[in-house]
């Protein structure tokens, strides 16, 4: 059994691990915890009370568990656990980061420095420093932090842990408010910074022309004047950044910024202003100090230089989101008492008649009551061949109509609808961390302290052994070394792919449901199939219905009026026909389905039963070889038989045929080139089920399959080690979807399947599996190359600035250039990860 939970106390990945750890503790229960929202969703072997949940809890920190319910559920679990140090020791949070009932944005860090946590403000990252970056909503504004998803704000601000600046979740206006911010503050630091370096750099022409002017004093007055603008208002943001990092201990970039340019602008002050404190080798051949004014400006403009680039790319990064909200109209035509009026989409009700004329935006989802025309789904599909639609058709909001006009009844309104939910889904997703970041995650860790060393050893080394001026040579080379240490492309190398590889899946009608599923796409060794509505239409139509007595019309009576009430493909298809050849129905007592096998019921007195040959030996009723010959003749061909028994005795049966999809052997192909077992199981016989796996030259299936038996064969396979796919589409299949590593939804199937998959498929077909991991292979690879850019410049850049050259080759690294490879290699990985937008699939 499965039950949902709301989880209240939570508000980092520490918090969100810890609790995920506790409940999977408890004997006989498996636990699978959300950050944002605060949710568990838990498997149990045998009920567990609530209570010895929240006594497992209660034990390991200040958590609350309650069961999710309908007056509960659309309540924000996530409150802040790490509000006071009596709460949670490795955090001060001045605020709960949690999500206001009037709630108009979330903001996250892009580098999920603690998992799936939201801001509902703009700022800075508490944990790394980052500008928190938004998730694309579908109305309002709000603000999150790009370090820390979990903190969410209504206004623009800062990270209520780090300090960060907040960015805008949504495609609007706000959007570029922190880039204008930031541009600002970049034209201020490149208007004072650049008179202090041609000041600076004036010192190695001979016969310095700016000393004809005025002495070198007052120009250290200048520098010292013209910096005070550039560090205490462009670049503050920096220092307030590195105070919080060194205060709550979680050291980042910005720990190592502010630590370098502060030391240099602390000595420059203290050695204008006494300059007799000083040994003489720190003093010029004019007496005074060497002052390093310059190299903190320009240290500070560069890096302003790259934060302006990453709030620039972070926008790029939800093109496909933004996309996706232009498709859907703000208008609609409703069609009342048979008139035609315009209303908001805002306004638009379940049932309501709309009129779509041609080249509209088809407004909501739902179904064609009267005329037809062929619709344009390229954008939700990713398919560019426009689709013939009928009356009784579904249609997608946002899909685009033809030439035709049309009069279709609203069946999905707001955030029901297949748009809004891609890109709900894609939001979640795009704020989902991929297994690989631990990677980058582990290292981050132990990287800024390990450099902070690095840089102090420098300083000894160079004072001790360096030549002179050695204290010099000791505080540049020390300063260079924190600051192209920066390990802002480590952090922005894996989320920065994930956030563009799911927004360009959406554009293809691949749904990917977090990182996770994204990364692990790419290793699948077997992808188990169902068959019908996966492999084929799922569309199935009766052929034909075989009666021993000859009185078909009246076994169909029967069967139609026995699938009347049910949901399932074949059942349709029976009703459909009996309609089609004026049956009528009549009523049924004592319905029940059979899963996997059929449906019972009584009809005048009679116990109807129609289904397959594991349901006539439930029900005791004998087949005769002439119907068995019959229908293993049938099957042989990969049709469908359904047997047909009134009080026990067979008495016929029903054929139904449903066509193999256009391109699913094309589809198994490739997967089988790429070294994807691909294997079917399917609740049909063993002979209709051969037909269709030698018609797709399957190398496997299994036939006959109830749902515990696909179950088991995913867990068969997961022991031998398998990283196991399934695709499906029907209820049956949900446990299976869920079992597997990837489940994979066809958009086409029940709710029940796309909730149970990690992966869903629009369009609902195979092609778009090869899609999937083609994509997954892609954002992989794009996010090792990245963390190539991240470690090779930090893993060449340290020792250069530490001066491991220079005894051999007399090369030093100044602390300007350190600033520049720094914001170089944070772009590197933006421009690589940007790539991705071009990707064919």
């Amino acid at each position: 059994m499965k039950h949902q939970y709301i989880i209240s106390g939570m508000s980092c990945n520490g918090c969100r691990t810890k609790v995920e750890k506790t409940l999977n503790e408890i004997e006989g229960i498996h636990a699978e915890v959300n950050l944002n929202p605060g949710e568990a969703t838990i498997t149990m072997e045998k009920h567990v009370a609530t209570e010895k949940l929240q006594e497992a809890l209660s034990a390991t920190g200040n958590y609350t568990i309650e069961m999710k319910t309908a007056e509960n559920s659309g309540e924000n679990a996530v409150k802040s656990c790490c509000s006071s140090k009596k709460e949670h020791s490795h955090h001060d949070h001045s605020k709960k980061a949690s999500i206001p009932h009037n709630a108009t944005g979330v903001f996250y860090c892009p580098m999920h420095c603690e998992g799936d946590k939201t801001y509902d403000k703009p700022g800075d990252c508490p944990v790394c420093g980052m500008d928190l970056v938004p998730q694309v909503a579908i109305s309002h504004t709000q603000f999150t932090c790009p370090m820390h998803p979990e903190v969410i704000s209504n206004e623009p601000g800062d990270c209520p842990i780090c300090g960060m600046d907040l960015l805008p979740i949504q495609a609007s206006g706000e959007e570029n408010k922190s880039y204008t911010d930031l541009l600002k503050k970049m034209k201020i630091a490149v208007l004072f910074t650049l008179p202090i370096f041609i000041i600076s750099m004036s010192e190695m022409i001979p016969n310095n022309p700016l000393y004809d002017i005025m002495p070198i004093e007052k120009w250290n007055w200048v520098q010292f004047l013209f910096s005070i603008p550039v560090l205490f208002y462009a670049g503050w943001m920096f220092f307030v950044r590195a105070y919080k990092s060194i205060v709550t201990w979680n050291l980042n970039m910005f720990t190592l910024i502010g630590i370098g340019t502060s030391v240099a602008f602390l000595f420059s002050v203290v050695g204008m202003f006494f300059p007799d404190i000083f040994p003489s080798e720190f003093k010029s051949h004019h007496g005074t100090i060497h002052l390093y004014f310059e190299a903190a400006t320009v240290i500070i403009t560069l890096v302003l230089l790259g934060q302006l680039l990453e709030a620039k790319a972070h926008g790029q990064t939800n093109g496909a989101i933004k996309e996706l909200l232009k498709l859907a109209p703000t208008e609609a035509t409703l069609v009342e008492n048979g008139i035609d009026k315009v209303i908001s989409i805002h306004s638009i009700k379940k049932g309501d008649l709309l009129r779509v004329k041609p080249g509209e935006k088809i407004p909501v989802d739902g179904k064609i009551t009267t005329g037809e025309s062929h619709i344009d789904e390229s954008m939700i599909t990713g398919e560019p061949i426009p689709v013939d639609k009928k009356a009784g058709d579904s249609i997608i909001s946002g899909t685009i109509n033809g030439t035709k006009s049309f009069v279709m009844t609203a069946e999905k309104v707001g955030s029901e609808t297949m748009l809004s939910q891609i890109i709900q889904m894609v939001n979640d997703a795009s704020r989902s961390r991929a297994p690989i970041q631990k990677l980058a995650d582990k290292v981050a860790k132990y990287f800024v302290p390990t450099v902070v060393l690095i840089s102090v050893l420098t300083f000894i080394i160079w004072a001790k052994f360096g030549p002179e001026p050695s204290y010099v040579y000791a505080l540049i080379n020390a300063i260079a070394v924190l600051i192209i240490a920066c390990p802002c492309a480590l952090g922005l190398a894996t989320p920065m792919s994930v956030m563009v590889g799911v927004g360009k899946g959406a554009q293809f009608g691949i749904l990917i449901k977090n990182a996770e599923a994204l990364e692990n796409m790419n290793k699948i060794d077997v992808l188990i199939t169902d068959k019908t509505g996966t492999i084929t239409e799922g569309k199935p139509s009766v052929e034909k219905v075989y009666a021993v007595n000859n009185d078909e019309n009246f076994l169909l009576q029967n069967i139609a009026s026995l699938n009347q009430h049910s949901e399932h493909p074949l059942a349709k298809a029976v009703v459909n026909f009996a309609k089609a050849e004026n049956i009528s129905v009549v009523e049924v007592l004592d319905f029940e389905t059979i899963t996997g096998k059929g449906v019972i019921g009584t009809i005048e007195n009679k116990r109807i039963a129609l289904g397959n040959k594991k349901l006539m030996l439930q029900v005791n009723a004998s087949i005769s070889s002439e119907i068995e010959n019959k229908v293993t003749a049938e099957q042989n061909l990969g049709k469908t038989v359904s047997y047909i028994a009134i009080d026990q005795n067979v008495l016929g049966y029903v054929t139904i045929t449903d066509a193999i999809k256009e391109n699913s052997a094309q589809a198994i192909k490739e997967l089988i080139n790429q070294g994807v077992e691909v294997i079917m199981l399917t609740g049909d016989n063993a002979n209709t089920a051969k037909a269709v796996a030698e018609q797709l030259h399957l190398s496997s299936f299994k036939a006959d399959c109830l749902p515990e038996d696909k179950l088991k064969e995913i867990e068969c396979l997961q022991a031998e080690g398998k990283i196991v796919a399934m695709a499906g589409d029907g209820i049956n299949d949900a446990p299976a979807l869920a079992k597997s590593n990837i489940g994979i939804a066809m958009g086409t199937g029940t709710d029940v399947a796309i909730e149970s998959a990690k992966i869903t498929l629009v369009k609902g077909d195979l092609n778009g599996i090869v899609k999937a991991k083609n994509l997954s292979h892609a954002v992989m690879s794009n996010i090792k190359q990245n963390l190539f850019f991240a470690f090779i410049y930090n893993t060449l850049g340290v020792p250069i600035a530490a001066g491991i050259l220079y005894p051999v080759f007399g090369i030093l690294l100044s602390p300007m250039l350190a600033a520049l490879a720094m914001s170089l290699s944070s772009v590197s990985v933006i421009v690589n990860a940007l790539r991705l937008r071009n990707l064919k699939l």
